[in-house]
């Protein structure tokens, strides 16, 4: 593994080399190996590694808990500009070009999936940075999939961003499908079409694949993108992408028999894969939060910025704690009264032990329940893990609240909250605690005729967990109609 250097004394020492040996045309970039990339952000380093059979070239910068991003078809690792300094403030930033793209070889063979998220895991291995969060777009979100189901101990959180998973469920009548041609063109008379004509082929991808072609890939990116796939075997490499799907359905079908358990983004274009890739999502993973980018087309960066990098950065930021609480750090939590996520009951005590219930990302609460409470059928947007801590809690799945249907579940019994799920609880003799587990962010949406309890909020500054962060966080919950159930799960003690 190698690190490049490109500075003013290097300059001046190649050129006077030229000289001397009489080769006026050395250039810098071929005799240092200095990135042809001018868009790579400032304090980001080059560098290059042979992993599991492939040479990738690689960019990094930043510091803090890593991040690994991934891009698509018709794209290089530069995609990521807009984002890579943000992002660099809190976390050490690793942006590959995958096998077969940008200034990474070109193998023969090698491009399933499955084996590119192995390149990736040996340069994260490498690199020794474990467990990473991993985002992907496009042919990169594949890649970023396989790299969470092989390797699950080694992906903190993940991010889906706009196209969709071979071999999960309906997944040929996707959007992007309409355009199927493309995926089967490969071989000699394809290479022979587009030789010379890159540029016209990618301008079908990021004209028609976007809302707005005006607002799609920038001019200076689209003569970056076309030069770099013109490279000897550069398109016969793209297309190997395509070609491998079939394979990839195989693998992917089979890795959806292990659920992912980390937490899962999934960010699409409303005016490309929409609620496809987020149905997919939540048939390969447990704790999903779909965001569906209003006006965008498949482009998400470069079409809706100010809609894209906003909840990308939040969620993984959420993934940069640690956490470990004993019982005493939990008492001495602030509690406050009816917060984001919970029912707005009277009476009701909060402790948020881990996350920001209002935000995206991942968050834990703790709910102390009076007594003889009853809570009306509610819904809440986001998957929810609870679990009873003390005292006895009826718990029961329906749009009204039905006495006959709340089970008594003893402490440490656990229940799922499917995103929508409506469902009611109550309260004996004796209070009840309950601590709930989710993706934010959350609210509460009541059912039924019964007015919900009135909206409460409350700004705090939470001591410990919080504290140490000094933020001041606004919690509340909202009230109003909700809609169907969509499946029953069922309870555990």
């Amino acid at each position: 593994m190698t690190k490049r250097r490109f500075d003013g004394t290097y300059r001046q020492a190649v050129l006077a080399l030229g000289l001397v040996l009489g080769l006026p045309f050395l250039s810098i970039p071929a005799a240092l190996g200095a990135s042809t990339d001018p868009g790579v952000p400032d304090g980001f380093a080059e560098r290059f590694a042979d992993v599991n059979g492939v040479r990738l070239r690689y960019l990094i910068g930043g510091k803090g808990s890593p991040v690994v991003l991934l891009h698509g078809y018709a794209e290089t690792g530069r995609m990521w500009a807009p984002v890579m300094p943000a992002l660099a403030k809190q976390h050490t930033v690793i942006v590959p070009d995958l096998r077969g793209a940008g200034e990474s070889s070109r193998p023969e063979t090698g491009y399933d999936k499955k084996n590119m998220a192995a390149d990736i895991h040996a340069l994260t291995a490498s690199l020794k940075l474990d467990p990473v969060v991993m985002v992907g777009h496009d042919i990169g979100l594949m890649v970023a999939y396989a790299y969470a189901a092989q390797f699950p101990t080694s992906t903190k959180r993940l991010v889906l961003m706009d196209a969709f998973l071979p071999g999960i469920g309906d997944w040929k009548s996707v959007w992007l499908m309409r355009d199927l041609w493309h995926f089967h063109f490969y071989g000699e008379v394809p290479l022979a079409l587009v030789q010379g004509r890159e540029r016209t082929y990618f301008e079908h991808f990021w004209n028609d694949f976007a809302a707005d072609r005006t607002r799609s890939v920038p001019e200076a990116d689209r003569r970056y993108y076309a030069a770099a796939y013109a490279r000897p075997g550069g398109m016969r490499a793209g297309f190997e992408y395509f070609r491998n799907f079939e394979q990839d359905a195989k693998d992917f079908a089979e890795m959806a028999s292990s659920p992912l358990a980390m937490p899962v983004l999934v960010l699409t274009g409303e005016k490309a894969s929409g609620e496809f890739l987020i149905q997919q999502a939540r048939m390969v993973a447990t704790h999903v939060k779909g965001i569906v980018v209003s006006g965008s087309g498949h482009w998400l960066l470069e079409e809706a910025p100010d809609r894209t990098i906003p909840p990308l950065l939040a969620f993984i930021d959420g993934a940069t704690e640690a956490v470990r609480l004993e019982p005493p750090a939990i008492a001495a939590l602030a509690s406050i009264g009816a917060a984001a996520g919970t029912s707005g009951v009277p009476g009701l005590e909060t402790r948020v032990l881990y996350g920001d219930p209002t935000q995206p990302g991942m968050y834990t609460i703790e709910l102390n329940v009076p007594a003889n409470t009853r809570i009306e059928a509610h819904i809440h947007p986001d998957d929810r893990t609870v679990t009873v801590i003390s005292g006895t809690w009826y718990f029961g799945f329906g749009s009204r609240f039905d006495e006959g249907e709340a089970k008594p579940l003893p402490p440490g019994s656990f229940y799922t909250e499917p995103p929508n799920e409506p469902h009611f609880a109550r309260t004996g003799d004796r209070g009840a605690v309950v601590r709930i587990t989710g993706v934010g962010p959350t609210d509460t949406r009541y059912l039924g005729e019964k007015e919900a309890p009135p909206p409460q909020a409350a700004t705090i500054l939470l001591d410990s967990l919080h504290a140490v962060r000094n933020r001041r966080v606004l919690l509340c919950v909202r009230a109003g109609d909700g809609i169907v159930a969509v499946r029953r799960p069922q309870l555990f003690h």
